[in-house]
């Protein structure tokens, strides 16, 4: 999917509202356990269970706060790396496209009514000029489709992130209920955990699918680099020189 910037500013927000909701029931879980299993009339082995319920919710569902909060660093990037798309494809690529259209033989209009040594030398130092301004153009292109690539690839983690959080606010919320409930059990203990941490291995299953492409993209950008300090199109690191 392409890079949507409403769409992304909202996914934002959500965010933001999701870890305030989830410091809020994380809490509740704590007082909540310790109501429920301080009843006289609960069995001490459901007052065992719940207080290990709330204890792994709580260890749970605080790494995954701190873990968003964390990955919610850089959630400025992917709209500065959509920002630049733009530069790149039409301050650069556009530019560079220009001077290698503007530069050909065919476009030097001069060349019609000059003649002579001074003409013939003009005419070979500037064939190298198309050739490294489309280079340019090329290499902008590619920058530009990286950008893009990084800035959907950080729209769609962060989406993921915001489903993984609601779904533990939502596990959060029932394994409160399930808490103060009267009917409790080892067995349903452990499926509230599990449940709950579930969250824990989607986040580590996201955040390795974006390593990965922002990976890829990272040798990418290598070999523009080394595209860039290519002797044949830029002797010497420069750009090709206009005349002897």
């Amino acid at each position: 999917m392409p890079f949507n910037a409403a769409q992304y500013e909202e996914t934002s927000k959500k965010l933001t509202s999701g870890i305030e909701t989830l410091s809020t029931k994380l809490n509740e879980v704590g007082p909540k356990a310790e109501s429920t299993a301080n009843h006289w009339y609960v069995p001490d082995f459901v007052a065992d269970a719940i207080i290990w319920t709330a204890n792994k919710l709580i260890e749970a569902g605080s790494w995954v706060l701190n873990k968003i909060k964390e990955l919610l660093q850089g959630v400025a990037a992917p709209v500065y790396m959509a920002i630049h798309v733009w530069d790149w494809q039409s301050d650069v690529r556009g530019k560079a496209s220009g001077v290698a259209g503007s530069t050909t033989s065919d476009q030097l209009q001069s060349l019609k009514h000059w003649t002579g040594d001074a003409a013939t030398a003009y005419t070979t130092a500037v064939k190298a000029q198309p050739i490294a301004a489309a280079k340019i153009g090329t290499s902008a292109d590619k920058v530009a489709t990286g950008l893009a690539l990084c800035a959907t690839a950080g729209l769609a983690f962060y989406i993921a992130l915001g489903v993984v959080l609601y779904q533990l606010i939502a596990s959060m919320i029932a394994a409160i209920v399930a808490i103060g409930s009267l009917v409790f059990s080892w067995a349903g203990a452990a499926l509230v955990v599990a449940e709950a941490t579930a969250s824990t291995a989607a986040i580590i299953t996201a955040a390795t699918a974006l390593l990965a492409l922002l990976g890829a993209q990272a040798q990418q950008m290598s070999a523009i680099e080394g595209e860039a300090r290519d002797e044949s199109t830029y002797p010497q690191g420069h750009w090709p020189v206009a005349a002897p």
